[in-house]
């Protein structure tokens, strides 16, 4: 029995090596898949460049009034607040030109 568990442990390793080894032969054509992969996500950017832009400036204009209502009532943390809708509205701005950037958009 226990030569028996030997040589199933050997098939195993052996079934690793072969699945490896094909896995290392399809590798070759990755660039092309790469390539094809980027190229497909070029024509998402525009789109989800301008959705994001669109749901910035709902969730942006949300927050000014949320801002401008605190700032009214006197509410104590009215600072911590206003950076956190700018910063946002930043990061809203900047974000998408870097993933153009980073994609050669």
């Amino acid at each position: 029995m226990n030569k028996f568990r030997m040589n199933q442990k050997t098939l195993f390793t052996l079934l690793a090596v072969f699945v490896l080894a094909i896995d290392s032969m399809n590798a070759q054509n990755g660039v092309t898949g790469i390539t094809a992969g980027v190229t497909i996500l070029k024509t998402y950017i525009t789109p989800i460049t301008n959705l994001t832009m669109a749901i910035g400036g709902i969730v942006g204009i949300v927050g000014g009034i949320r801002v401008y209502s605190k700032w009214n009532s006197g509410d104590n943390d009215i600072n911590k607040e206003l950076m956190g809708w700018g910063g946002s509205c930043v990061f809203l701005i900047i974000a998408p030109l870097i993933v153009k950037g980073f994609f050669g958009v």
